[in-house]
């Protein structure tokens, strides 16, 4: 083995985790509208930093469809939440194409109950 190839960090590959949002208040609970771009939340009980990348392959609702993207921890619900939230982290919708449409998507299905108040995972 080299020198260069044992002094070369590790290049940290995103954790994987599989959202599947059954209904529309399932969908409710974990969409984020309140940060830039969207974001959805998923229970997770690993440790995970802010900014960390996560692939998340996501299927809501009847769509026959996975949607997979990467985004990043940009919010954190530890163990023990105050409300009785669950463990685990909100992931900001990536600013691309995909993140755009599925944001786009989502406030759709969910704009007659945007404003309802009803408490989310998150806020």
């Amino acid at each position: 083995m080299s020198t260069a190839a044992a002094s070369a960090p590790a290049v940290k590959r995103p954790d994987v985790i599989a959202l599947n949002l059954k209904g529309k208040s399932a969908l409710y609970a974990a969409y984020m509208p309140l940060l830039k771009g969207g974001g959805l939340f998923m229970e997770s009980k690993r440790l995970h930093r802010l900014g960390d990348e996560i692939l998340v392959i996501l299927s809501f609702l009847d769509e026959p469809t996975k949607v997979p993207l990467v985004g990043s921890v940009a919010w954190i619900n530890p163990d023990h939440t105050t409300g009785n939230r669950p463990q685990g982290v909100g992931i900001q919708l990536p600013d691309t194409e995909t993140g755009r449409e599925l944001k786009k998507k989502i406030e759709g299905i969910l704009a007659p109950v945007m404003q309802s108040g009803r408490p989310t995972h998150t806020v």
